[in-house]
């Protein structure tokens, strides 16, 4: 990896310091191979994993303080968490916004050897007038159905994250620190795609099943089962099936309800060839 691929975005609190969870003095050990694509895996794991290891910073020693906690993402892939005030975590929020959330992969082997993305930044709440709000809990709960049991809560809110930085671990030499801008999905010019997300989701999953179903398992190779859209964005789709989740990539970038039919009929169309 070399210098020129480094991160150059300084922190913008203190330009002389360098961004959260950055490593410019170690370079050989996060020197990522040459065919590795650190931005593109750094993505997928944000809009992929559903629950995290958020670090705030205790609000009455500054130690970091470590809880578990559901995720899911905005349109852009900024995390969104929904916790209690009547949590610590939430209390530390309140008093120092700066935290970490890290999003691991499971599987067989040395949990070591599997991929996890640790983002940065500083979480904001959202009010329950907040004109996005009702987006935000829409894809929250989307992505987090059991969630409803307890959203309603006077003590809940959600809490949004703005990415500063990220830090990629998928292996030996395939480690990379990564700028905001690295790992967040660009919804400029995508004004109109964003407002039709809901009712294309709706209109996907009611009257496009079939469809839905040819993308998880014949594109994605997934098991067959009730698959149901969870969310869009200008890159792809999100997919679930009861507690397994899938990311489809979109070819192109979308910003448009045009655009949006297209490419998924092409998609089912390449789906039932396969």
């Amino acid at each position: 990896m070399d210098e020129s691929s480094r991160p150059k975005e300084t922190n913008r609190s203190n330009p002389d310091r360098p961004l959260p969870g950055a490593m410019p003095d170690r370079l050989p050990e996060t020197a990522p191979a040459p065919d590795f694509d650190a931005k593109s895996t750094a993505k997928k794991l944000l809009r992929l994993v559903r629950a995290g290891a958020l670090a705030t910073i205790d609000r009455n020693t500054g130690h970091p303080f470590g809880s578990l906690v559901n995720v899911a993402t905005d349109s852009d892939g900024s995390p969104l968490i929904l916790v209690s005030r009547l949590s610590s975590h939430t209390a530390n929020l309140e008093a120092d916004s700066r935290a970490s959330v890290l999003l691991a992969t499971a599987g067989k082997g040395d949990p070591l050897a599997h991929p996890r993305l640790t983002v940065l930044g500083r979480f904001a709440k959202i009010a329950h007038d907040a004109a996005d709000e009702a987006h935000l809990r829409r894809r929250f709960l989307a992505r987090h159905p059991k969630a409803e049991l307890y959203a309603g809560f006077a003590d809940f809110a959600l809490w949004r994250m703005t990415v500063e930085s990220a830090h990629l671990n998928a292996g030996f030499a395939r480690a990379a620190d990564l700028i905001a801008a690295d790992v967040m999905t660009d919804i400029s010019g995508a004004r109109d795609l964003l407002e039709i997300e809901a009712s294309a989701v709706a209109h996907m999953n009611d009257d496009h099943a079939d469809a839905v179903a040819l993308y998880a398992t014949k594109l994605l190779a997934a098991a067959a089962g009730p698959w149901r859209v969870t969310g869009l964005d200008p890159d792809g789709l999100d997919l679930a099936c009861g507690d397994a989740v899938l990311r489809l990539e979109f070819s192109q970038r979308v910003t448009g309800a045009g655009q949006l039919r297209e490419i998924l009929a092409d998609l089912a169309k390449q789906a039932r060839g396969s």
